[in-house]
């Protein structure tokens, strides 16, 4: 796979609870010159605020860190309208965002706010369906038509057409199969849902769709969400001093072929994200030079 240059982000919980504590987080990381925010999308949370509005709200509050849906549930939201929230942030934040989906891991929850509960082979087959409309409602200016099993759009003229990158959740083999074909870039669940061990195979998987879809792997980027706290010797995800975690992250760039690490920090999340952009990556940019 070609070498990209790295990047490194802080995912932030959309609480209304701590809007301002998020508010901070997102500054320092923009401060700090990280280059990603994602904000979870879990809106059947009752605590829990719209994710891409929530995006748009610290995008306004910022000066040049990009933002991301870290993952919009394809589920809860229409193809077509979620493409226009794209384009819509995308141009309100001087082209910072980028569009990460996923069908959603709480069906049940799905189902609850009135949405469609996709599992399995559906789940699968809807994400196909959903790419396709967002890439040509984002990438093209003629009417997007889909006849689909999950997904009928009747030519819903796009616009603004924004290049856009989307971004998949994924982790079973189908769904990595259609992030392979059709997806900008793979947004790996937290290591401590797919751990290092488990990459490689997940990696294979995604080349291989590319492949056969005429694509370039290297085309596909890679995330990988990272829990876990700097200066721990204990508890869940990656534990260690600032050099620790530098030497694991680079060893993952190098042999897992991941190209953005998001940070999950379990506590004390202001200093932690200091912390991280300070110590930790300058360290992994010196290791991968």
């Amino acid at each position: 796979m070609a070498e990209r240059p790295l990047r490194f982000g802080v995912s932030i919980t959309p609480d209304a609870r701590d809007v301002a504590g998020a508010v901070a987080l997102a500054r320092a990381a923009d401060a700090a010159g990280l280059d990603l925010v994602t904000v979870q999308d879990h809106p059947y949370q009752p605590d829990h605020l719209d994710a891409p509005l929530f995006a748009g709200h610290l995008a306004g509050r910022t000066s040049r860190v990009r933002f991301m849906t870290g993952v919009a549930d394809l589920a809860l939201r229409p193809a077509p309208m979620l493409a226009k929230a794209a384009a819509t942030l995308d141009v309100l934040t001087g082209g910072r965002f980028d569009l990460g989906v996923g069908t959603g891991g709480y069906p049940d929850a799905v189902a609850g706010m009135g949405g469609t509960p996709w599992r399995g082979a559906a789940a699968v087959t809807a994400a196909g369906e959903a790419l396709r409309i967002l890439r040509e409602a984002l990438r093209a200016d003629a009417p997007v038509v889909l006849d689909g099993e999950h997904h009928r759009v009747g030519g819903y003229r796009p616009g603004p057409a924004r290049p856009v990158p989307i971004w998949l959740g994924a982790q079973g083999p189908r769904m990595l199969g259609v992030l392979g074909a059709l997806a900008d870039g793979w947004v790996s669940p937290l290591n401590i849902y797919v751990p290092p061990a488990e990459v490689p195979a997940r990696q294979a998987a995604i080349d291989a769709a590319a492949e056969r879809a005429g694509r370039d792997p290297s085309a596909v980027r890679r995330l990988y969400n990272v829990l876990g706290a700097i200066g721990a010797s204990a508890g869940q995800g990656l534990r260690g001093d600032s050099e620790t975690w530098a030497r694991v992250l680079a060893g993952w760039a190098h042999d897992l072929r991941f190209d953005t690490f998001v940070f999950w920090p379990v506590a004390d999340h202001l200093g932690q994200v200091r912390r991280f952009a300070e110590e930790v990556v300058p360290r992994v940019r010196e290791l991968t030079a």
